[in-house]
């Protein structure tokens, strides 16, 4: 059951459901789960002066802050760091003979216990701001685990002991998701880590097979790779990255292979089990092939959080992946409660999360709003890194366009010379028909960041001559935006 044709409006308070109210407080707003959306949400409407209860089990700020997004690119970061200062030498930097000269520079070691420190401080700071955030917009934050006893309504244990019941008006639940650990044979019988648990930095591994060739696994295998570590990447998929274009996941994977990485494809874990000194793991495939390691990370996708909350008793619905079934205006099924973010089956980055909260806003505030054509951006912090925004070039061709493609090597963008970042290539994906821009993928220094001024572009309609005309700053790399469509003519 879903709302998808029923028009917009702002969503009305749902009269209390018939019963003994006496222990129950309510409140116009009840957020279970503080993520992105949840927390923008709650804070948004405390200082409208709503009586808001927002309750969080255990990551203040949410799974981005905490366990995911700040803390790997606070460690990437610092792992490109020590690759620059390894290759410093390529760029006349070097040190006194009586200090190891360039020798010295091509030596640096990463210090674990420092670098765990500078990521612990980046997260505690945000964490520490959001704690004083929260109170200060007026909502009640709660800490603990709530559980749904009735429509609308949770009971909270606190996690400094006692419970609470609230019923909400209106309720959120965004509550996210958390790593998924398939039942592949042995795995529950081997010590192995969760990017979660790898984030901690409890200790550098000698050498890393990681299961699944995904967004995060790619991103934790260039991580271990720009730390000296040597990885194995173990995916099911005929290529990594399964949604991108063949040659954009070639690019990806050399990138990987340079830094030491070995990946191997069409190869779906079938067996796990401890090496045969006893120290490490190895992973058979269903085809036979071996890869062994000292630590294993399994990042196999991430699943719905969902489990104890009890939703049947808020008449709350699932799809089939287990998600919360919300429609474009992000309704489940019981009447005034929502979703958002990775549990209500939006795509998992912390922005389309953020647009969510976009959408609620509006609809909280009378206006018009749903998730219907939006166009996400994602990046893979990879080194180079992949910046993609809207269709590829075989999704394209599929949809039924008349695709043109423009494609240039960073190489020819004059800032990656001036970087010594060479590697990658800008791909842009266009309709024949109608000249609009379609699609792109681009792989290189800031990719992350060059991919906005594309997004742009689709959002408000340019043509592509017009992307390609534009006086772009000389020299960026945003200038490779020119260069590869001058390509097309």
């Amino acid at each position: 059951m879903t709302h998808a044709d029923t028009p917009a409006a702002a969503p009305a308070a749902v009269p209390a459901p018939a019963g003994p109210v006496e222990d129950v407080e309510e409140v116009d707003l009840l957020v279970v789960g503080g993520g992105k959306a949840g927390k923008s949400l709650a804070m948004l409407r405390a200082k409208a002066g709503d009586k808001v209860v927002m309750v969080e089990r255990d990551k203040v700020g949410g799974t981005c802050i905490n366990v995911a997004c700040i803390p790997t690119k606070t460690l990437i970061s610092a792992a490109r760091v020590l690759r620059e200062v390894q290759g410093s030498g390529a760029h006349g930097v070097t040190l006194p003979s009586r200090d190891g000269g360039a020798g010295a520079l091509e030596r640096a070691r990463i210090d674990l216990a420092a670098l765990r420190a500078r990521k612990e401080a980046v997260v505690s700071g945000m964490v520490a701001a959001h704690e004083k955030m929260f109170p200060a917009s007026g909502m009640d934050f709660v800490r603990g685990t709530a559980r749904f006893v009735a429509p609308r309504t949770v009971e909270i244990a606190l996690n400094d002991g006692g419970r609470r019941r609230v019923r909400g008006a209106r309720v959120l639940i965004n509550t996210g998701t958390a790593p998924a650990v398939p039942p592949i044979e042995g795995l529950a019988d081997v010590p192995h880590w969760t990017s979660e648990d790898l984030l901690a930095l409890p200790e550098l591994p000698d050498s890393l097979v990681v299961l699944g060739g995904g967004v995060i696994g790619v991103e934790m295998a260039s991580l271990m790779g720009l730390l000296g570590v040597p990885v194995t990447v173990v995916h099911a998929g005929a290529h990594i990255l399964d949604r991108e274009d063949d040659d954009v996941a070639a690019e990806v994977a050399a990138g990987l292979e340079a830094l030491g990485v070995t990946i191997l494809t069409g190869a779906r874990a079938a067996r796990v089990g401890a090496a045969p000194d006893g120290r490490g793991v190895v992973v058979t495939t269903a085809d036979g092939r071996e890869a062994a390691g000292s630590h294993l990370l399994v990042a196999l996708g991430r699943t719905p959080v969902t489990a104890g909350l009890n939703l049947e008793a808020a008449g709350v619905e699932l799809t089939g992946r287990g998600f919360v079934r919300v429609d474009d205006h992000l309704r489940t099924t019981a009447p005034g409660v929502y979703a958002a973010g990775d549990v209500a089956g939006t795509p998992q980055f912390t922005h389309a999360s953020w647009n969510d909260f976009r959408v609620l806003r509006d609809l909280f505030a009378g206006k018009e709003a749903s998730t219907t054509g939006r166009l996400i951006p994602w990046a893979v912090f990879t080194t180079p890194e992949l910046g993609h925004v809207g269709l590829t070039e075989a999704e394209a061709r599929q949809a039924g366009y008349e695709v043109r493609v423009a494609k240039t090597p960073t190489a020819a963008v004059p800032r990656a010379k001036t970087l010594g970042r060479t590697e990658g290539f800008f791909k842009v994906v266009v309709d024949a028909r109608t000249d609009l821009i379609l699609g792109a993928a681009i792989i290189g220094a800031e990719a992350s960041e060059v991919v906005t001024s594309i997004q742009m572009a689709m959002l408000g309609g340019l043509r592509w001559q017009q992307v390609r005309d534009a006086v772009i700053t000389h020299p960026t790399m945003g200038e490779g935006l020119n260069i590869v469509l001058d390509s097309l003519g």
